[in-house]
């Protein structure tokens, strides 16, 4: 006589996965590559704990895919009740060293310990938590090494800029986005040195950043409606504007540039900008420019940052 058999516990779905050479072969729960769903996080607690290397090659990437919302799975686990998820979690925490590029900004915002690249790169990150910030520095040393190819000793500083422009704006055709000014990703230093075009204010980053490898003290000069590059290393002050292709312009230039922007010039706006400054004009640019794309979050994030800087700054004015 055949005995009854109890209702079959449902099975989990499998994914085929070969075991190293020398272990016996057998199946393994995978999670596919999904946001983490009520049934995709029983299927990775059911996993967490499995040895198999396989497997934890398998989990750690599909974290890194999920991004923010694994990091705050894996922070549950890892402060809740079971000892043994908690431990399990901090292991894969530890490993894939999730971080907060929101609050990591915000901290540096705070700081008042600002420099232009780290910040322009912890600004970006904001938005492009996965970025390969090794890339973008490298990109700008290769602009600087090809710099130094062409410099032969001794030149003037305003020779050396005229190189500057060959490499940067010839050589590698760094422009002004003209056609999609209003773009947010034209704010952003990586995708500027990846796409080779930008507004004002990212295009003088560029030039910045590859200048201090030089060794030349340029400065960032904020005039109303627009950003130029400043060397005072001469008789006459000599502004550079990278958003139009590197031109030299002298103060009555920018003056009249002012003016052209119905502005009243005077002589304090040709004075150099503060870090602090240019990384919160990078903030206001990026609320107006998500405003008019319709993005009212990303608008509120960079609002928020604004009012970080200003109050910093309050903070630190006071007697």
């Amino acid at each position: 006589m055949l005995l009854a058999t109890s209702q079959e516990a449902p099975k989990r779905p499998r994914v085929a996965l070969p075991i190293a050479s020398g272990e016996p072969k057998r199946w393994h729960l995978l999670v596919e590559n999904a946001p983490l769903s009520l049934g995709s996080r029983e299927a990775v607690l059911a996993l967490l704990d499995d040895p198999c290397p396989a497997v934890r090659k398998a989990l750690l990437a599909h974290f890194t895919a999920q991004g923010e919302p694994a990091r705050v799975f894996l922070e549950s686990l890892a402060s809740g009740g079971s000892r043994l998820l908690a431990g399990h979690a901090r292991s894969y925490l530890d490993e894939l060293k999730f971080t907060d590029p929101v609050s990591e900004f915000r901290d540096f915002i705070r700081s008042l310990n600002y420099e232009l690249e780290t910040g322009s790169l912890l600004l970006a990150r904001t938005v492009m938590p996965d970025l390969d910030v090794g890339l973008s520095c490298q990109r700008l040393d290769d602009l600087a090494a090809r710099c130094r190819e062409l410099i032969a000793e001794p030149i003037s500083v305003r020779e050396k800029c005229r190189i500057l422009n060959r490499v940067l704006f010839h050589e590698h055709g760094f422009r002004g986005n003209v056609e999609h000014y209003t773009d947010p990703l034209n704010s952003f230093l990586p995708l500027v040195l990846e796409r080779h075009k930008g507004i004002p204010i990212s295009l003088c980053l560029v030039y910045l950043l590859v200048a201090q490898r030089l060794g030349l003290d340029l400065e960032p000069i904020a005039l109303p409606g627009h950003f130029l590059v400043g060397c005072y290393h001469e008789d006459a002050p000599l502004f550079i504007d990278p958003f139009e292709q590197g031109a030299f312009r002298t103060t009555a230039d920018v003056f009249e540039l002012i003016k052209t922007g119905a502005g009243a010039p005077k002589m304090s706006d040709l004075a150099p900008t503060p870090v602090r400054e240019v990384l919160c004009r990078c903030c206001r640019n990026l609320v107006n420019h998500y405003t008019a794309a319709g993005d009212s979050e990303r608008a509120s994030l960079f609002a928020g940052f604004v009012e970080e800087f200003e109050a910093a700054y309050e903070r630190h004015s006071q007697p």
